[in-house]
């Protein structure tokens, strides 16, 4: 009884907390996969991307240089889970501890 009661007042906890921020390892870029706290695989279609964690190319002339690459295999980041737990947010990349 008292587990079943403990259970309950945690998911009432997790459920009034709007969002929570969480760290993850990109396992895959295309298609993109985060992996979460070595628990739980995210695909795409929960990922949300900021413009930080995008690629960024210039053409300089007609060479095109990359400025900022997209996530690859094996890149830190930081998410937010979004109300709802549907949808995370990727942050940034994580470049140091």
């Amino acid at each position: 009884m008292l587990d079943a009661i403990r259970k309950a007042a945690m998911t009432a906890v997790e459920a009034s907390n709007p969002v929570a921020f969480l760290f993850g390892s990109v396992t895959q870029s295309n298609p993109l996969e985060v992996n979460v706290d070595q628990r739980f695989t995210l695909d795409a279609d929960f990922l949300v991307l900021t413009e930080a964690t995008a690629e960024l190319k210039v053409v300089v002339g007609s060479v095109e240089y990359v400025i900022r690459p997209a996530l690859q295999a094996g890149d830190q980041v930081v998410l937010v889970r979004l109300q709802g737990g549907q949808r995370y947010l990727i942050l940034d990349k994580v470049v140091g501890t």
